[in-house]
């Protein structure tokens, strides 16, 4: 086996021999075997254990023999002791799950603040195996047929295509010695229940299945770049950004693609959606409609779906704004107070205003149903409702709109149309400037 790593990383990982590597170590087989052939090429390798502190005396156990094993290799080690189940508590997580996150995050650090190029961990074929059948279990898209990648980020797994056989064989006949992990044992978790009853039938049945599952993988691995190359020609066709990071989806060109659900699915996987008939049912739904996930919302604006990260921080409340303010910042740009000797053009973000018309506090808001104003360089009063229609404006666009009023009188629409009661003129005596900075 020490030959056909070594081959498997000079032809397939080669950025390993010239890298600094953390060997996550738990003191089980796997990990144990991944360590002494990484020492075996002579690579730079150091160690970093998790002790969850769920097993007693057993957890504390593994991380006496990481150390011991450390040292007869003559390799730094790292340890950390995780409180795991008051983790799991506070943050609402399986101990699984809370273990996961715990030991990535340490890890992660690790190589951030000591500068390792690279993590690698022990996970092997059988595992990927495991993997592909839990998330088939459990329904899935290709990406979780997928199973475990060799290379994501800084995460390197280079026993991957190795079977769990191969590793318990070079253990043995290197006469090596690991830690047992008791929960291992128990058909408590669903990988465990696959691993002692469900895998060895199918290889019963099979003797060459790992090789077939590798195989298979390979060719979902294909069709999935020629997925992709198909989302990327529809993204440049049908997907917009706008200037303030809403990305816009055209119905009409979604629509007349073979399967809109599916090229949906594909363009907004990565946005946390889950109800996709929802989201689906979008394209024909009023406008206003929206579908929520728990980062993002997706809502239906005429010819669009209009995809906007959640922001449950933005107030909404009005802002009081005194005489003495010279600059505000908000969530939308800075305002700046400043008065000026004369009147230059209007511009969208700029407006001069009769300093002697306006009632401090001035008030920040945003917009409400029943507001009016009367719009610069027009006669006559106007609904906001009805100049957001006259000016197109998209349903996120009136969502953002933020009202500059003196009492309950709208001075500015603000970055678009001042209200021509309160513009200065050529007789004004004090003129203040008011402008936003994006």
């Amino acid at each position: 086996m020490l030959n056909n790593f070594q081959n498997h990383i000079n032809q397939n990982l080669s950025f390993l021999n010239k890298s600094r590597l953390l060997i996550a170590i738990s003191s089980g087989l796997d990990s144990v075997v991944l360590t002494h052939l990484c020492h075996q090429l002579k690579l730079n390798i150091a160690l970093a254990h998790c002790n969850f502190n769920l097993r007693g005396d057993e957890s504390d156990g593994d991380e006496e023999f990481v150390l011991q094993l450390a040292e007869d290799l003559d390799l730094e080690v790292f340890i950390e002791s995780f409180e795991t189940e008051d983790y799991a508590k506070t943050y609402k997580l399986s101990t699984q799950m809370a273990a996961r996150e715990l030991r990535y995050n340490w890890f992660e650090e690790l190589a951030e603040q000591l500068n390792f190029d690279f993590i690698l961990t022990a996970h092997h074929a059988d595992d990927n195996l495991e993997t592909f059948l839990i998330n088939l279990s459990r329904g899935t898209g290709l990406d979780g047929l997928m199973g475990i990648p060799e290379v994501n980020n800084k995460i390197v797994r280079p026993l991957l295509t190795f079977s769990r056989e191969d590793i318990e064989t070079y253990a043995k006949t290197n006469k090596l010695t690991w830690r047992e992990d008791s929960s291992n044992a128990s058909n408590k978790y669903v990988r465990n229940k696959l691993r002692h009853d469900v895998i060895p039938v199918l290889k019963e049945i099979n003797p060459f299945l790992l090789q077939n599952f590798e195989s298979t993988q390979n060719h979902l691995q294909d069709s999935k770049q020629i997925i992709e190359d198909a989302i990327v020609r529809i993204q440049k066709k049908a997907v917009y950004v706008d200037n303030d990071n809403v990305i816009r989806l055209s119905i009409k060109k979604l629509k007349k693609l073979s399967n809109p659900k599916a090229y949906l699915f594909e363009l907004l996987k990565d946005f946390n959606f889950t109800e996709w008939d929802d989201v689906t049912n979008l394209l024909d739904a009023q406008s206003g409609k929206q579908v929520f996930s728990s980062t993002h919302r997706l809502l239906k604006d005429r010819d669009y779906l209009m995809l906007i990260e959640n922001n449950s921080e933005e107030t909404q409340e009005s802002i009081s704004i005194s005489e003495d303010k010279k600059q505000l910042k908000t969530s939308f740009g800075t305002l700046f107070f400043n008065e000026a000797d004369a009147i230059f053009d209007a511009q969208a973000n700029v407006i001069y205003v009769d300093k002697a018309k306006l009632k401090h506090p001035l008030i920040l808001r945003k917009w409400e149903e029943g507001d009016f104003f009367y719009p610069s360089g027009m006669t006559g009063k106007k609904k906001l409702s009805k100049y957001f229609k006259d000016e197109k404006m998209s349903l996120i666009e009136k969502e953002n709109t933020w009202l500059l009023c003196s009492e309950k009188d709208i001075v500015w629409v603000i970055g678009r149309r001042a209200d021509n009661r309160f513009l200065a003129t050529e007789n004004t005596k004090q003129i203040l400037k008011i402008e936003l900075n994006k």
